[in-house]
């Protein structure tokens, strides 16, 4: 019996370490490694859109054989931007990306520290209520609501009307938003920040108030305090909540497209026009290869604060 009850523990605690790796394998590495093989083809007519690689016809090949079927060529056209083939297009649209996203962040970091510390000092029984309506905009479609922001900023929108009637705007002449960067920022500030807001107040919310006390006693300020003392505390928040917006900000596909415009310069409308448009699946994979190289960085930097602060919690 005991040893019946210490194989079903050891086989427990296997599924319990098993799972997430297995749910890794399933939904990254192997679409993953789906991606890259693909970025490693060349396009072709048909469908799919590209010639197959790592074709095995039964017999044994060498290694030169083997690395002989994969096609660099959408990554180097990428980087190629010298020469008379060169375009730069998708290096810019990997740094306009990467701007925008950071403004972006810094902005829902401005406008959302305000509001979660604002929630944090609530009294306790308005906190539930105030965490329900950060989250009640989720129970609405993102695509109605980035819509709705249409109807909102466009020349004969509803902001141009406002501002109209109190004799800001001329409509002859109206606020010129819709398609340019403002609205993007307009856009994922409005979508994203809750995301930025949740975290901030986990980390405000634990913080331990007779710290600010014990600092006005030493003659600290409460501008001074905050910097000292609020703010240090909260680090684990910003740095999460900066990373949740960011991330995801950096291929950004449904706010560029549909507040940006056209004209809109931004790696996930790329992927966007490569994949549908172009049916250059072998060169959006490439694309979308690098982009995760990129995101990497933040990715494990975000998880490297994670378990320093459930270290911490512990």
């Amino acid at each position: 019996m005991a040893s019946a009850s210490s194989k079903s523990s050891t086989w427990g605690r296997f599924l319990v370490i098993a799972t997430p790796y297995l749910w890794s394998l399933v939904f990254f590495a192997i679409p993953f490694l789906i991606v890259l093989k693909i970025s490693l083809s060349t396009v072709a007519d048909g469908n799919p859109p590209y010639t197959p690689v790592f074709s095995f016809d039964g017999t044994w090949h060498s290694v030169s054989d083997f690395f002989s079927q994969l096609n660099f060529d959408n990554y180097y056209s990428i980087f190629n931007i010298w020469g008379e083939d060169g375009d730069s297009l998708y290096i810019k649209s990997y740094l306009s990306s990467v701007v925008i996203a950071f403004i972006s962040t810094i902005l829902l970091l401005v406008i959302g520290y305000p509001i979660a510390y604002g929630m944090a000092r609530a009294p306790k029984n308005l906190r539930a209520t105030l965490l329900m309506l950060v989250i009640l905009p989720f129970w609405t479609s993102f695509l109605i609501r980035v819509y709705a922001w249409i109807g909102i900023l466009k020349p004969e929108g509803l902001l141009n009307l406002a501002l109209s009637k109190i004799g800001l705007v001329d409509m002859d002449h109206p606020l010129q938003i819709l398609n340019t960067n403002y609205a993007i920022f307009i856009g994922i500030v409005y979508s994203y920040l809750p995301f930025m807001i949740l975290p901030l107040y986990s980390s405000l919310e634990k913080m331990d108030h007779t710290l600010l006390e014990a600092a006005a006693d030493l003659g600290c300020k409460p501008i001074k305090a905050f910097w000292l003392v609020t703010f240090p505390l909260s680090l684990p928040g910003v740095i999460a909540g900066f990373m949740l917006c960011f991330i995801p900000a950096v291929g950004e596909f449904v706010i560029p497209d549909l507040l940006g415009g056209s004209t809109t310069l931004m790696i996930g409308k790329s992927l966007y026009d490569l994949f549908l448009l172009n049916r250059d699946w072998p060169g959006a994979s490439a694309l979308a290869i690098i982009l995760l190289i990129v995101l990497v960085g933040p990715i494990t930097y975000y998880q490297h604060v994670q378990a320093k602060q459930l270290e911490v919690d512990r």
